[in-house]
């Protein structure tokens, strides 16, 4: 009988799968939708978002729909993780919507638009007991995953300079009339938008910075946002050397480069491409190279496009870290820093304003 009893339970948890449901059906949220379905231990069984199923072209019958998510959040009570896909600065609105019905959360990056904003969030989970992951997809790359590699295992030796550069094009095609990009409200300005993730990436290998200095200019979306397009800052690591981050929206037609490049006591690299997406240059002490496998391609909007598709690693991870086989890999602490981060930049760029 014990024996029945543990096979009834093994084939039990077999089929366990996670009930996902996605809040914003742009996109990004489609993109969250299809990564769902792909994944053999996910489900989707709703989605929510203010405007018509047939307004933003979902079939209705394959997932519950709504446009209200209180009344998704009561109607479908098996939903366990809130995929949070609005606007920007939606974000912790939602997200605290979500925890008030004890769900897990999953919210697009950036994780609120102020730090404050960001520590509601991790306070309302600590309190209902809820896990928030961060969308931070660029770590899963092969590069991101072989320059984190370089760096903690010391074969880079003390870290002398970073620059990344992120060089896109962002124009009428994506800065739509009526539309809540561009918006202080609703965008929150380019850092948090098209590059949030390439701070992520500074973070994440080198930890955080001090002694932020920048210039930043509107070079040519003065008639299409309500924020800069290009800023150059520099700063120091606060565990040692010094970096910069240079970027733009004002490339003319397609997105130019996101470039990373470390030079470090015992060699150099960089990680280049249009998307960091390939090892251009690996010059290190005692080290040979071998190639990587390759980056998933860019998200693609059609005008425009963004990161890498990796989203799937996101969905898995949350997936293994609710059925504990597996700890968090994108948390909410450190979406909250990369927020912060962020936020000290711009109050840089607001100083000048001022003057």
């Amino acid at each position: 009988m014990g024996q029945w009893n543990a096979l009834h339970e093994a084939m039990t948890e077999a089929k366990r799968t996670v009930k996902f449901a996605v809040l914003g059906c742009g996109h990004i949220g489609k993109r969250h939708m299809e990564m769902i379905r792909r994944d053999p231990e996910a489900e989707l069984v709703a989605a929510c978002d203010m405007r018509s199923a047939e307004e933003v072209g979902i079939d209705t019958s394959t997932v519950r729909y709504f446009t209200d998510v209180d009344e998704m959040l009561r109607e479908v009570p098996e939903i366990e993780v809130l995929n949070v896909c609005t606007p920007n600065g939606l974000h912790v609105p939602h997200s605290l919507k979500g925890l008030e019905y004890r769900k897990h959360l999953v919210c697009e990056k950036p994780m609120g638009l102020s730090k404050a904003a960001c520590e509601e969030v991790i306070h309302k989970a600590l309190q209902v007991g809820r896990h928030v992951f961060g969308v931070m997809q660029n770590r899963y790359s092969p590069p991101s995953v072989w320059l984190k590699d370089m760096v903690v295992s010391g074969r880079l030796g003390d870290i002398f300079m970073v620059q990344v550069n992120c060089y896109w094009n962002r124009d009428e095609r994506y800065y739509k009339k009526g539309n809540w990009k561009g918006t202080n409200e609703l965008d929150g300005g380019t850092l948090f938008t098209q590059f949030s993730h390439f701070v992520d990436i500074l973070y994440w290998l080198f930890g955080d910075i001090t002694d932020i200095q920048g210039k930043f200019d509107d070079f040519n979306h003065k008639d299409l946002t309500e924020f800069e397009d290009s800023g150059m800052v520099s700063f120091r690591f606060k565990r040692g050397g010094m970096g910069c981050l240079n970027y733009t929206t004002s490339v003319w037609d397609r997105n130019l480069e996101s470039s990373l490049t470390v030079i470090g006591s015992k060699g150099s690299v960089k990680v280049g491409g249009q998307y960091m997406d390939k090892v251009e240059v690996c010059h290190v002490k005692d080290y040979t190279f071998t190639e990587l496998p390759p980056t998933n391609p860019a998200n693609d909007y059609g005008a425009y496009k963004g990161s890498a598709q990796n989203h799937d690693h996101i969905i898995r991870n949350v997936v293994d870290t609710i059925l504990d086989r597996g700890s968090m890999t994108t948390n909410a602490l450190e979406g909250l820093k990369v927020v912060e981060i962020i936020e000290r930049i711009y109050r840089k760029r607001d100083e000048q304003l001022v003057r």
